[in-house]
Formats: structure tokens, sequence, C-alpha cells
């Protein structure tokens, strides 16, 4: 059941006729092989068009689709169906955010048919397989009906009855896939956590299981990211949105609106096909989750080498792979899928060479990880020895500083750090009671300059080297720093008992523990996970600060407004002695 409590709705744009969004007209159609709507990839096949199908939910509301399917199939050659299920349009719009993203983060545009919904599987591919693609406008999308949720058990429930209600219609078989990756990536964790009978196999590529932890308050910091991005740019609707601001500012802290919005991962028994990625700033921990807590055996892991949105669109082989799995768990056609590897990893390299990929594994985390201990000394090193006197380091913590201090340790042979970091820092601030504090792992080159890693093919770059990308293109989506933990301070209380690892601690987040100011705290951070090599001479850099280090994930230049006051003053980082400041590193 929905939550029984009154949720904040505020405005957002209603749909108006433009390039993806051609108006509200139910019919049929059949495109034809060799279709070019938007001169990208022609139609493999010819595709049957079921534009605006209605499909009530148990509450009344009516939410639409469009079905895009073989133009041959029907109740006498009856095929299985892959939804994709979000607020983003249900046609015609893959090309609607990557017009504003730098080089189409590495798509061509003869990679899309133009029938795709953002962050979808292509229908002229899959269609041309023996598939339904079901785009879906959830509920307040487009011209459904009610106020737009997003995630939890409300937009849960509407997935279920959707499900069901497809899998009736004369021309499925009644065997249905989930599939897409971000937010139709999340959807899936809490969709399939209900069990609809006529769901066989989800594939969460790149998704989020915790709102409240991995996207919107993570460590107890409030940052709404790329959401105000997307949702300025591709989320119409008629009767508002979700203000997931303005909840937080009637909860800061866990409340059963926040808990709705975390995945109950461990109730979801059919296959599974996950992929994670290091660059996304959203999804990596709920990728891992998915694959630890999932209950079937019949679950993979795949690293993705490149942003996620190229990952779906543009490498040929993971779309052939999702194809594969779909036929094995849709179609029940025996084509080897178990001997896929359950772990491949990929691991950065950074500058300008490509990832190592891919490295197949047994298990994540890699058995046998050696975790090692670096201590923060007063050189600004890291060291295997804890420093026996006691020091501090301090940086202006205040604003929009961007100053912070590091630590640095060089590599002295070829070195892989896969897997899941964590900090333990010591820390004081002598002007406020609650700090918040970054932790950023950044690799250094052989001068102790930082390095950054493209998310994309360099084949697709349209500049050879990191050097020459423009400012107006150094964006989250093409760049990648390293990884990163935050934690506020009085948020640091730990519930071992559902840590997703000892190197993953998880935090309730369910009340305020301040701190007097001038008062030295222990913060347990976890760090999200890792895979970068380091060759002889390299480094790897702590870098403790009081602001988000990493570079805004893609936005329109505009200031977003905080809700709070997360830092005053000047923080100091304690090492040595009675605080013994470390890392502990995943070294394979």
């Amino acid at each position: 059941m929905p939550l029984p409590l009154q949720l904040a709705i505020k405005p957002i744009e209603s749909p108006s006729i433009g390039p993806w969004y051609k108006g509200f007209e139910p019919r049929v159609e059949i495109l034809p092989k060799g279709w070019d709507g938007i001169d990208g990839m022609p139609l493999q096949s010819d595709i049957l068009v079921q534009h605006d199908v209605a499909v009530k939910v148990r509450d009344g509301c009516t939410l639409y689709c469009d079905i895009f399917r073989p133009a041959d199939s029907g109740p006498g050659n009856k095929i299985p169906a892959i939804v994709a299920w979000s607020p983003f349009g249900k046609k015609y719009n893959s090309e609607g955010l990557l017009v504003h993203l730098p080089w189409r983060v590495g798509v061509r545009k003869d990679e899309l048919s133009g029938l795709a919904k953002f962050e979808a599987p292509d229908p002229a591919t899959f269609c041309a397989r023996g598939y339904a693609v079901v785009n879906v406008d959830s509920r307040g999308a487009g011209d459904s009906d009610g106020s737009m949720v997003i995630m939890g058990s409300q937009e849960a429930e509407d997935g279920y009855d959707f499900i069901e209600s497809l899998a009736r219609m004369d021309w499925c078989t009644g065997n249905i896939g989930l599939a897409g990756n971000s937010h139709l990536a999340i959807v899936q964790w809490f969709i399939a956590a209900l069990r609809p009978p006529s769901l066989k196999a989800i594939a969460p590529w790149e998704g989020a299981a915790d709102l409240y932890r991995e996207q919107f308050v993570r460590g107890g910091a409030w940052d709404s990211g790329l959401f105000d991005f997307i949702t300025q740019h591709i989320i119409r609707g008629r009767h508002g949105m979700e203000d997931f601001a303005e909840m937080y500012k009637r909860s800061p802290l866990q409340n059963d609106y926040w808990k709705d919005k975390r995945a109950n991962i461990k109730n979801i028994n059919i296959p599974a096909y996950i992929t994670a990625s290091y660059s996304t700033a959203l999804h990596t921990m709920g990728a891992i989750r998915g694959y630890l807590e999932v209950d079937n055996p019949n679950v993979w892991l795949r690293w993705t080498s490149t942003q996620e949105w190229h990952d779906i669109w543009a490498v040929p082989e993971s779309i052939q792979e999702l194809g594969d799995f779909f036929d094995r768990y849709l179609k029940g056609i025996k084509n080897d899928w178990e001997r896929t590897p359950k772990v491949r990893m990929t691991v950065l390299k950074f500058g300008n060479e490509d990832p190592v990929y891919p490295i197949n594994l047994e298990d994540y985390p890699v058995p046998n990880t050696d975790y090692r201990k670096l201590y923060l000394t007063s050189q600004n090193k890291l060291s295997a020895n804890p420093p026996t006197e006691e020091g501090h380091i301090s940086y202006n913590s205040e604003g929009n500083s961007q100053e912070f201090v590091s630590f640095n340790h060089t590599f002295m042979e070829k070195t892989q750090l896969v897997g899941l970091p964590k900090a333990i820092i010591y820390v004081s601030c002598d002007e406020f009671d609650d700090l918040t504090l970054y932790v950023l792992l950044r690799k250094l080159d052989c001068n102790g300059e930082p390095m950054f890693n493209l998310n994309i093919p360099w084949h697709r770059a349209p500049v050879a080297r990191i050097e020459d990308i423009e400012e107006k293109d150094q964006a989250a989506v093409i760049l990648y720093m390293g990884p990163l933990g935050i934690l506020r301070a009085s948020h640091r209380n730990i519930d071992e008992s559902k840590s997703l690892h000892p190197q993953y601690p998880f935090h309730p987040h369910d009340r305020e523990e301040k701190i007097t100011p001038g008062t030295v705290v222990k913060l347990e951070i976890g760090i999200w996970a890792m895979g970068i090599e380091y060759q002889a001479g390299e480094s790897i850099s702590v870098q403790i600060s009081g602001n988000f280090p990493l570079i805004a994930e893609y936005r329109d230049g505009s200031e977003i407004p905080p809700l709070e006051v997360k830092n005053r003053g000047r923080h100091k980082i304690h090492f040595g002695g009675e605080y013994p400041s470390h890392v502990i590193l995943p070294f394979i």
C-alpha cells in the first residue's frame, strides 16, 4: 500500500506539441522496414505501433503506454514483452537529453532509431529479435493520470498492475522483462520486489536502490544533482511531481517516507542482469547491493567501461548480451547464457589510456582482497605505520570553498585497487556543532598532477587528449575524478547489522548527534567502489574537504540554493597517537 502521508507536489511543465510529443492520439500504425523518422538508424523490420494504450491500475488511475511489436505478432504469434518504465516520455525522446550533453556522450545519431525513450532499449533492435518493447508513461507523466511519484511503494504497485495487465494481452506470451538504466533501472528493484507473477527477468543497468543514501541525501548531506536538470529538460506532466526538496525540509532524517524509497532487494527472486560503473554519481552501490541481495542463483554483474547511456545505445556487444539474456529467460532458449562469467570487472587506467576490460571474476567483492591500512601523517603522506605523534591540518569549509588537504602514497610497482575503500577520519571544528566531510580518492600521474578518466571510448571522442577537452565540455558524464565518500558528523551512527560489507558501513540517518565545537569526533566513511590501476611512480591522493569536490553533474549553470548550513569555519583533520586517521584500500 502507498504510504498514508501527504506528499509535497511541485509544478512541472505540461507536455506540448514538439519533436518529442505528438499529442494524445490513440491509434495503430505500421512503420515499414527502412523507416527513418529522425534521420538516424533505419528500422530493420516492420513494426506495429499501438499509440497511447490505456491500462488502469488498482486505484483507478489510467496509465498510457506505447507498444512497439513485430508487425506479424498477434494471437497466433505471441511474443514476450520488455517494459521500459519511467516518467521520461513514451517515444521519440532518446535524443531529448543527448543533445544537451557534451559530445552526445559518444552516441552517434545513426545508432538510434528515434523510437527509444530516454535510457531505454531501442524498439528497432528488439522488435527485430521478436520482442515487444512497451514504453510506459508512469503515473503523472505525459497524459497518464495522477501526480507524478518517483520510486517507492506507489510506483511499485503501479508496475505490478501494469505488468499483469500486459501479460493478458492477446499478443503476449505472458512473459515480461524490465530493462533500461538509471530511473528505468532503479524502478526495477521496487517493482520486482513485489513479485508480479508475469515478471520473469530484470535487467537493471546502473540502478541506485536507496534514494536517500545514494541520490538525494548521500552521507546525510542534501544534493539534488542531475535530477533537477533532467526534470527541466525531459520530464513533463499535467498534475505536478513529487517534491523531494520539500519532503527533505519536512524530514531531513529517516522516516516512513524515506524508508519507502529504499528497495527491498532481498525479496527479488528472479534472474537479474545487473551493470555497474565507477563513473556514475548515483548507481554504483545500488548495483552492488543488487548483486549481493537478489534471492536467485541466476544473477550477473558487469562493470561497464563507459558511461551508462553510451553503454546501452552505442556498444553492440552490450545490446547483443541484453538480447541473449532475455532470450534465455523470456523465451526459454538454451543459448548457454549461464556460462557468462558471474562478474566481469573493469579497471580504469585514467589519462589517455583505455580501461582494462573484461576481467572475469568468480564473485564480488573480489575474493582474497588484501585490505591494507594507510595512515595519514604530518608530511601529507600515507604510511603503512601509524604515526606516534599527534598532529592536525585544517582547511576552510565554508561557502563554495574548494580548499582541501591531501595525503599521498606513490606506488613502486604496478598495482590494482579494486573493491570497496573506507576512511576512518578524526575531525573537529571550533566554530560549529556539525560538519560534513568529503573524502575523494584521486589518481596522480608521475609528476604529481591529478588525472581524469574519460567515460567514453577514446575513438568516440573529438579530442586526442584529456588536456584538450574544452571547459564547456568538462562535465561529470564525460570525466571521472575518482571514488568519493560523504558523511555528516551528526549522522555518524552505524548499524552494523545492516552494513553491506565491513568496508561499507550502514548509517541509519535516524537521529542527529551534534558535536561540541572543538571536540574531536571519529567518522567512519564508506567510499564508493573503485577499480583503478596504478603504474610505478603514479600515486593515490586522499583529498579531504568540506564541499562537493567533483565536477558537478551536468547542469545549466543555475545555482541551486542550499537547504541547510553544512559547514562553518575551518575543519581540523587529526592524525597520529590517539587519532589514527587512515584509509583502508582494496589491493588485489
